[in-house]
């Protein structure tokens, strides 16, 4: 399974102060000093005695003094943040932060880590203790909650001494871009897909015929009656007598990845198990559609890179937001996931007509097209289902509709009001009309689907496998 690094870099800088004076008392020396009006007591009855709660204030000062003295400064500490693994939706992430300082003092640390929301709702305190001239490491997880490009910010540092009196800030500058990807599914996550590929391959070897397509198969003497053109003249020279190339029925076919990011796709969902969560346990963040989407994606890229087909891939919106023409190997799909990682979803409707011409300018060639979309709710003729038609006259279409989760089970839901029955039969028009609208699409030739999207991939994968089975590409 071809899986390229996309870690970030691993970056480290000294800390600097967070303003010009960034020291205060901590809570230990509160105490303390609110200790000191305990002398108020005895006070009452020997006034000179109340005195004493004044020198004991002023002894803990000139002690927290001291105390703040000694502490290094922000710039004998350096930070660092890598990253152990991808940031990716779906997959818990886990972070590495790092001090390293010259100093003779054993610092206590507090470090918050500035990360967007993209990454972290809520910035979590972390405490380390930094031995002299010792590394101090920590690790901790996040759950990227959106897809795209962000930036994460410094590392903040509040820190310590043994006595514990004063507290210095600082801000280490670990300002970095940061890529969060689609879902990325494992070999282990497609390992029933990958075999079926395998079994497939094998099939095709032992049925392809020699002479038909134009994939270089193999040398043999020349016969009368072989096409010129045929000839190899380098072999034919080195024996001395004409030979003939032949080819066979080409097993790399492209396959083209067509993602609609306009309004629709920026609905939120969540899954059928979500839904049947209570509200506390559900997951604050929910996925667009198009985040689906581009999961989906990922994973047929991969399948289809695996059984040695090429990958295309088309987003658009009002306009093309990302173009790549077919190829193969770890380098496509690296760019292939960069690219899917930078799609968003626009508010206008997406131009579905201009990705069918761009696509058909680009592609004129039959191939199979993976068209993940979904029809608005309107009484005309949605325009994705006319140019996925003009599609069809050429390449093999996978239409694939994304329904929503909460409008399936409303439909499915017996009514036990009248308001839930005309929500109800709301639902069951919209849904007719959905499968009204498909059944024409496929009438034409077109392979629909009409799934949720927690269960969209797995159906993708198993219509490619099919279409590579029954070779209608």
């Amino acid at each position: 399974m071809l899986q390229p690094s996309l870690h970030p870099e691993i970056i480290s800088a000294p800390c600097q102060p967070r303003r010009r004076f960034a020291f205060g008392l901590t809570a230990r020396a509160f105490y303390l000093l609110a200790a000191g009006f305990l002398w108020l007591i005895p006070g009452y009855f020997f006034p000179r005695i109340a005195w004493t709660m004044l020198l004991w204030d002023a002894l803990i000062l000139l002690i927290a003094v001291a105390d703040g003295l000694r502490l290094p400064g922000p710039a004998t500490i350096t930070a660092g943040r890598s990253w152990l693994s991808v940031p990716s939706l779906g997959t818990p992430v886990e972070i590495e932060l790092s001090l390293t300082h010259q100093n003779n003092l054993t610092l206590d640390c507090i470090l918050i880590d500035d990360l967007p929301l993209e990454l972290l709702e809520n910035p979590v305190p972390h405490s380390l203790r930094a031995w002299p001239r010792l590394s101090a490491t920590l690790r901790y997880t996040i759950h990227p909650r959106e897809r795209g490009d962000v930036t994460a910010g410094g590392l903040y540092l509040r820190y310590r001494s043994a006595l514990g009196l004063v507290v210095r800030w600082a801000i280490a500058p670990l300002a970095q871009p940061i890529r969060i990807y689609p879902e990325l599914r494992t070999a282990e996550d497609q390992q029933l897909f990958l075999a079926r590929s395998r079994q497939l391959d094998l099939q095709l070897r032992q049925m392809r015929h020699r002479g038909l397509g134009r994939e270089f198969e193999s040398l043999r003497e020349y016969r009368p009656g072989d096409d010129l053109r045929d000839l190899c003249w380098t072999a034919s020279a080195r024996r001395g007598d004409l030979v003939t190339r032949q080819y066979q029925a080409e097993r790399s076919q492209p396959v083209w990845i067509v993602l609609d990011t306009g309004r629709l796709l920026r609905a939120r969902v969540r899954d059928e198990k979500s839904l049947a969560t209570s509200a506390a346990e559900q997951d604050r963040q929910p996925r667009t559609k198009l985040d689906y989407a581009c999961s989906t994606a990922v994973a047929l890229a991969q399948l289809a890179l695996y059984s040695g087909d090429r990958v295309g891939l088309l987003g658009y919106g009002r306009g093309i937001q990302q173009q790549l023409l077919p190829n193969r190997g770890a380098a496509h799909l690296r760019q292939v996931l960069e690219s899917l990682a930078q799609l968003h979803a626009e508010t206008s409707e997406a131009d579905h007509l201009l990705a069918t011409a761009i696509l058909g300018r680009l592609q004129p060639r039959r191939s199979m097209i993976l068209w993940i979309t979904d029809l608005a709710e309107s009484a005309m003729r949605p325009e994705v289902i006319d140019g996925a038609a003009q599609l069809l006259r050429r390449h093999v279409v996978l239409f694939v509709a994304m329904a929503q989760p909460e409008v399936a089970a409303i439909a499915r839901a017996i009514p036990d009001t009248i308001e839930a029955m005309f929500r109800s039969a709301a639902a069951q028009e919209m849904a007719s009309r959905r499968d009204l609208l498909l059944a024409r699409l496929r009438d034409q030739g077109a392979i629909t689907l009409d799934t949720l999207p927690s269960q969209m991939t797995a159906s993708v994968l198993n219509h490619y496998l099919s279409i590579k089975e029954r070779s209608v590409i």
